[in-house]
Order: C-alpha cells, then sequence, then structure tokens
C-alpha cells in the first residue's frame, strides 16, 4: 500500500477533500478540478473495495473462531456467562466498588439507617394490620349486603306467592291480610336465624 496515507512517511493529506495541504473549508467541490475530482472518485472507489475486503476477511475470522469454540465445547451461551462471570469479578475487584461497599457498610450500621429501618419495619406492620382490618370490615358489609339482597328476595317470592293464592282462590286482594304479614315477618325472622 504505497498510496497516500498510507505509506510510512506522515503525510499531509486532509481526508474530508482527499486533497493534499488544504483545509476543510478551504477548496469547496465547485473549485476541484476535473483531474481532482477523478483522483478522488478512484481513491474513494479503491478504499470502498479495501472496506468491503476487510469485512469478508472478518467474517472469514469470526466463522473460523466460532468453529474452534465448538470444536473445544464452547457454546455461544457459555462464552457470554464466563464473559459476564470475568467482568463481575473485576467490577467486585475494582476501587470503586470496594469504596462504594465499605460506605454503604458504614451506612447500615449508623444509628440513623437502623432507626429508619426500625420505623419502616413498625409502619409497615401498622398498614398491613389496618388493611387486614379493612377487609374484614369490608367482607362483613358485603355478607351483610347479601343477606339483605335475600331477604329482598324472599319477600317478593313470598308476596308474590301470596299474591297468586289469593288471585287463585278469586278473592281480589291487592295487600296481603294482616295475619299473612305476621306470618311473613316471621317466615323471615326464621329464615335469616339460620
Amino acid at each position: 500500500m504505497n498510496r497516500q496515507g498510507f505509506g510510512g512517511a506522515p503525510s499531509s493529506i486532509n481526508f474530508s477533500t482527499g486533497i493534499t495541504g488544504t483545509a476543510i473549508n478551504e477548496c469547496p467541490p465547485s473549485d476541484l478540478t476535473e483531474e481532482d475530482l477523478d483522483s478522488l472518485r478512484v481513491e474513494l472507489s479503491k478504499t470502498e473495495d479495501e472496506i468491503q475486503t476487510l469485512r469478508q476477511v472478518l467474517l472469514a475470522k469470526e466463522k473460523y473462531a466460532a468453529d474452534i469454540r465448538r470444536q473445544l465445547g464452547m457454546s455461544p451461551l457459555s462464552n457470554i456467562k464466563q464473559n459476564l462471570s470475568k467482568g463481575w469479578q473485576e467490577v467486585q475487584t475494582s476501587a470503586p466498588y470496594l469504596t462504594a461497599s465499605a460506605t454503604l457498610e458504614d451506612i447500615s450500621h449508623s444509628t440513623v439507617y437502623v432507626r429508619t429501618r426500625e420505623s419502616l419495619s413498625q409502619a409497615g406492620q401498622v398498614t398491613s394490620s389496618a388493611l387486614s382490618t379493612m377487609g374484614v370490615v369490608i367482607t362483613r358489609r358485603l355478607a351483610e349486603m347479601r343477606r339483605w339482597c335475600d331477604v329482598i328476595c324472599v319477600s317478593v317470592f313470598i308476596f308474590m306467592l301470596q299474591t297468586q293464592q289469593s288471585s287463585a282462590s278469586s278473592k281480589p286482594t291487592t295487600h296481603p291480610e294482616p295475619h299473612q304479614t305476621l306470618r311473613l315477618s316471621s317466615l323471615l325472622r326464621t329464615w335469616l336465624a339460620m
């Protein structure tokens, strides 16, 4: 590779334009000669070809390395595990980690931390107890509501039976007789006591 920029001697090439000895803003594309433009196009083409070749070589090397790993019994997952394990060991032995760990250890033994931890623990217990009590109360209220719904349904059913019975006996009544209402009340009390 004896082209400009790749030899042993340092070059004053400007890679933004490919013209030697010029600054980026000194030579706009319209001021380039046709010969300079052709030279740049050739250089670009060669560089793109080299990039493509390097990609192919890299791909071949990656395949070869994967084949060697497979022959050694190293799966990609075990390789990732190994890298993570190594990285974690490096983190644990690093100075910032050790400093932070010592600081956290000091904090966890401080009186402020201990008091805060105890306060939060007590607050959690109180909150848990309150929520539990609230759950019991809500359950009781729902049970009471269900009983009242059942009472209403039974009352309506008995009233409908009495209405049907009275219409079947050809005696038109819109309201049950007082002794029937008492019987209905006693039936409801008995049912509620169950």
